[in-house]
């Protein structure tokens, strides 16, 4: 059946643009609702059959749905499900040879029966390669030619004219996420193995581990707790990076307390003479918070964040202190407070 064309009118002023605007969002917005209540067994059967795949996941698609595969092989890979894109113009021009037996194809498209897609699956078939369709339906060339058709319905695409897919490709998109992440979690991929696909950017420096980040014992302060007060920072030991805090430990080594500059001042406002000659561990923060080496710098940021703290001391299994963070080793990464 067609469809009416929508009709947006000629938008000639802002509000009418930004009523348009907002109507094309409905309406991408009510497709994925709707797909959400659609979605049925054969979502189950084509993680399935990824899961067992012992090869790689081969995503294909022509114009903006080859374009949708391309983020959801990235999506794939990035996530513990080994995928790459397979452009189907130019597998019939020779790189149909990276399709190995072992391997799933995914296939996008929105009617089924994209030419450049269509041609590829006697190839397939002949290869004995299983198939998964993101399509219309099981009624097309495609569809019923796929051992699992997940069926994203006829879509209407928000255009004025029903013609540039729009709707078609946000519900391929958001299916195709559904897939990834499915995936992942039922392969117990963890954040430290993705970490290990994204090691750039601020996300990769999220994932990084405080190992790899901390000031090592050559760059920071450490005292006895013995130690007076004016003997600690009167010590000139602590190269490279300044830090606000000295690391006092006990006879065995172990971390027993922080000391900061801002404790200092502290005493300072506190005491027309301050008691410099005074042992530090009179003083000084005891059971302060710590970290280990291989957490994650996400977690640093969220405990300097929670606990209004600004650095933390870096402890072995022995509670023997290797290191420290300093809130400005992470400030790029702590959250920014928006006005309200």
């Amino acid at each position: 059946m067609n469809l009416p064309a929508r009709s947006y009118g000629a938008l000639n002023s802002s509000i009418e643009q930004l009523r348009t605007g907002r109507e094309i969002i409905r309406v991408e917005a009510n497709a994925l609702l709707k797909m959400s209540e659609t979605l049925d067994g054969a979502f189950c059967d084509a993680v399935e059959l990824i899961e067992k795949c012992r090869g790689s996941v081969i995503v294909t698609g022509m114009g903006k749905a080859g374009l949708i595969g391309r983020k959801l092989a990235a999506t794939l890979s990035s996530t513990g499900t080994r995928s790459f894109l397979l452009h189907p113009a130019e597998a019939v021009h020779g790189d149909l040879g990276c399709i190995h037996e072992e391997d799933v194809v995914l296939a996008l498209s929105h009617s089924g029966e994209t030419e450049e897609v269509c041609r590829l699956l006697p190839f397939l078939q002949k290869m004995n390669v299983p198939l998964v369709a993101i399509t219309s339906g099981d009624q097309s060339t495609l569809g019923q030619q796929a051992d699992v058709v997940i069926s994203i319905g006829r879509q209407r695409e928000a255009d004025p004219h029903g013609l540039a897919p729009t709707v078609s490709t946000s519900v391929m998109l958001a299916v195709g996420d559904a897939l990834a992440i499915v995936l992942s979690q039922r392969r117990a991929f963890s954040p430290r193995q993705f970490a290990q696909f994204h090691p750039g950017g601020s996300l990769g420096q999220q994932l990084r581990t405080v190992r790899e980040s901390m000031r090592n014992l050559d760059e920071v302060r450490i005292a006895p707790e013995t130690d007076t007060i004016r003997q600690v920072f009167s010590d000139v030991r602590g190269r490279g990076r300044r830090t606000g805090a000295v690391m006092l430990i006990d006879e065995a080594g172990r971390l027993s307390g922080l000391f900061t500059d801002s404790d200092l001042a502290r005493l300072i406002s506190q005491h027309e003479t301050p008691p410099l000659d005074d042992s530090i561990s009179t003083v000084m923060t005891r059971q302060p918070i710590t970290v280990h080496p291989e957490a994650l710098l996400q977690d640093v940021v969220e405990i300097l964040t929670v606990k209004k703290v600004s650095e933390l001391p870096v402890i072995d299994a022995d509670h023997k202190p290797i290191g420290l963070i300093d809130i400005t080793d992470v400030i790029g990464l702590m959250p920014q407070d928006k006005d309200d």
